[in-house]
Order: C-alpha cells, then structure tokens, then sequence
C-alpha cells in the first residue's frame, strides 16, 4: 500500500512527540513541541521551548514570539499555521531553569537525534530563520563568524537558504539598540521573504 504524502513526516511527529530521551535528567514531564507540515517553504529554527510554551504546548507563545511574529510581519493566525510555517527548535522539550530563573540551554540529546530526520521532510523548504546562537551554530558551522553579532551582521552572506537573527528574548533589547542596523536592514528584507514565502 503506498503511502500518503507526508505520511512519514506524520509518523516522525508522532515519535518526536512520544519521545522521553531527556526525560532522566529533567525536573519535569517532558513535553517535545514541533510545528511542521511537508508543504511549508519556511522554517524557524530556535532554541528550546520555555515556561509558558512548555504549558500550552504551542510553540512561540510568549513574549519572544511576540516580538518575533513582529520582526516577520505576520499574525498569529499565519505563523501557527503548520502548513506554511515549520518551527524546529534546536530542542524539543523545556530543558528547565538555571539558578537565576534564566532558561537552561537546549538538551544536547534532541538535536543529533532528530533534527536531519525532520529537515530531510520538508521537501519544498526555501529558508531557515537561525533564531539565537544555538541554532546558528548547527545550521551554519565552520560559516558561523565570531559571535553572533558578527554572524547576524553577515545575513546577507547565507540567503537565500538561511537567515541568521538574534533571539527575540527581552533580555536581547540592549543588543537591538546598539545594534540598529538590524531593524533598518535586516528586518525589511526578512518581512519581504516571510510574505513571499507565506502568501
């Protein structure tokens, strides 16, 4: 019997989404969040889920989200739509907090793990949004610059398959004011692409 497209995405998302690899070393119940369809031409790598999206399971939903939907130009009703929008963190699950109440990185098990396996999925993908340092260090390597300031900077160096942006994070305001350039620049070029690659 053939299968259906997308039928193995299907199953992927299903054994991501019953996956406990993390689980001995979390506090918590581990709940993996993945947003992804076989028909979507853009993806949002990011970092792992926090607090609230651990929660409400929904990818994003929160302050950062926010800020990130804004930097893309679209709603809420466009980026939780599976079939234009894919969001992949670089962990699936919230690995928790450190001693200051900050999010701790993403669990090193989730990446090697599935993340081949999920790109190799997504056949008419077109761009990757590398949100924050964790992603930009998988995706781009030894193409990476310095730090990330360095690395976002060089935007224009790794389209059209790439995308490099800062995390969305309010802890990062300070970064965006010292940093104008990439609201003058970068931003403009970014809500050109998600339109084009959303409509």
């Amino acid at each position: 019997m053939k299968s259906a497209p997308g039928a193995g995405l299907d199953d992927l998302l299903a054994q991501i989404r019953g996956c406990r690899e993390c689980a001995p070393h979390l506090a918590h119940i581990p709940r993996p969040v993945i947003q992804a369809s076989a028909s979507v031409r853009l993806a949002i790598a990011g970092q792992a889920p926090g607090t609230r999206v651990n929660a409400t399971g929904l990818p994003f939903n929160d302050a950062s989200g926010d800020r990130l939907r804004q930097w893309m130009g679209i709603g809420r009703e466009t980026f939780y739509d599976a079939t234009k929008i894919a969001t992949v963190p670089m962990g699936f699950c919230f690995p928790g907090l450190d001693p200051k109440g900050g999010d701790l990185p993403p669990r090193r098990e989730c990446a090697p793990l599935w993340r081949d396996r999920v790109f190799a999925q997504l056949p008419k993908l077109e761009l990757i949004l590398l949100v924050g340092q964790y992603a930009q260090r998988w995706h781009l390597g030894q193409r990476r610059e310095k730090n990330l300031t360095e690395t976002v900077r060089a935007w224009r160096s790794y389209l059209p398959q790439m995308l490099p942006l800062p995390h969305p994070s309010w802890r990062n305001t300070g970064w965006l004011k010292k940093n104008p350039w990439f609201e003058a620049e970068c931003l403009p070029e970014l809500q050109r692409r998600v339109a084009a690659l959303t409509d």
